[in-house]
C-alpha cells in the first residue's frame, strides 16, 4: 500500500477541516446541550429512568450515535463530491494510487472527524448528567465501526450525487429520521408489540442498542446481534465501494 498516498489524501482533507474547527466543534456541543435543555426538562420530567438508568444518561448514547450518522455521511459525502464537481478527481484517478488507497484516505479521515466530535459530546454530555461507560473496549469498538461505516456511505453519496442538493437527500430523509424511531430518545420495549416489531426493521436499532449496552449493559436487542448487523452493513457499503471502483461510476464519466 502508498503510505505516502493516503497520508497526503487524509490530511489535505484533515487540514480543510481545520479551517472551520471551531465551527465544527461549537455546532454539535450547542446542539447536544438544546437536546439536554430541552428533552432533559420536558420528557426528563416525567420519565424518570429507564431500566434503572436516568433518563438523561439513557440519551447520551443515542445522541453521540445520532451525530456520528450524520456527521460521517455529511463528511465523507462532500469529501470525494467537491474533487468531482471541480474535476480534480481525475489528477487522483491517473496518479499512481489504488481505489483502496483513496477510499481509506478520504475514509479515514471523515471517520476521525466524527470520532473526535462524538467525545467531545460525551465530555460535553458528562457536565449534565452523570455518565458511566460499562464496556469502554466495547464502547470504543462500536465508536470505530459506525463511523468508518456511515463514512463509507458517505463515500457512496458523495459518488452518486450529481449536485450539492442530493449531498443531503439520504442524510437528512432517511438517516436523520431513522435515528429518531431507532431507539434514541427511548427503549424499544415501551413500545406497543406491533410496533416493536416493526421497530426491529430499522437497521439504526441495531446500532444505538449496541452502543447503548456499552454503557449501561442494558440493550433492546443482543450485543451479538448489533454487532452483526453492523459488520453486515459494513460489508455491504465496501462490496458497493469496490463495484463502484470497478466500473468507474460516476467516477470516469
Amino acid at each position: 500500500m502508498n503510505l505516502e498516498a493516503v497520508r497526503a489524501i487524509y490530511m489535505f482533507e484533515m487540514s480543510r477541516w481545520g479551517r472551520t474547527l471551531l465551527q465544527s466543534i461549537v455546532s454539535p456541543v450547542l446542539s447536544t446541550s438544546l437536546y439536554f435543555i430541552v428533552f432533559g426538562a420536558a420528557i426528563g420530567s416525567r420519565i424518570a429512568e429507564i431500566d434503572g438508568v436516568s433518563y438523561g444518561a439513557f440519551i447520551v448514547p443515542g445522541l453521540v450515535m445520532l451525530l456520528l450518522l450524520t456527521e460521517s455521511t455529511s463528511n465523507a459525502s462532500f469529501g470525494i463530491y467537491f474533487p468531482r464537481f471541480t474535476g480534480t478527481i481525475y489528477e487522483l484517478l491517473s496518479a499512481p494510487v489504488s481505489p483502496i488507497e483513496i477510499v481509506v484516505g478520504y475514509v479515514g479521515a471523515a471517520a476521525t472527524k466524527s470520532i473526535v466530535l462524538g467525545l467531545i459530546v460525551l465530555a460535553t454530555a458528562s457536565l449534565f448528567v452523570p455518565l458511566r461507560i460499562d464496556h469502554p473496549l466495547w464502547m470504543l469498538l462500536f465508536l470505530v465501526l459506525t463511523a468508518v461505516t456511515f463514512s463509507m456511505l458517505g463515500f457512496i453519496i458523495g459518488v452518486w450525487a450529481d449536485g450539492f442538493e442530493k449531498l443531503q437527500i439520504i442524510p437528512l430523509l432517511v438517516i436523520t429520521p431513522l435515528t429518531f424511531l431507532g431507539g434514541t430518545f427511548y427503549s424499544v420495549g415501551m413500545l406497543p408489540p406491533f410496533w416493536q416489531t416493526v421497530t426491529l426493521f430499522n437497521p439504526i436499532v441495531y446500532l444505538v442498542s449496541g452502543f447503548r449496552w456499552s454503557f449501561y449493559g442494558i440493550s433492546d436487542v443482543s450485543i451479538a446481534t448489533s454487532l452483526v448487523m453492523t459488520l453486515g452493513f459494513l460489508a455491504l457499503c465496501l462490496a458497493v465501494v469496490t463495484w463502484i471502483f470497478r466500473t468507474g461510476y460516476r467516477l470516469k464519466q
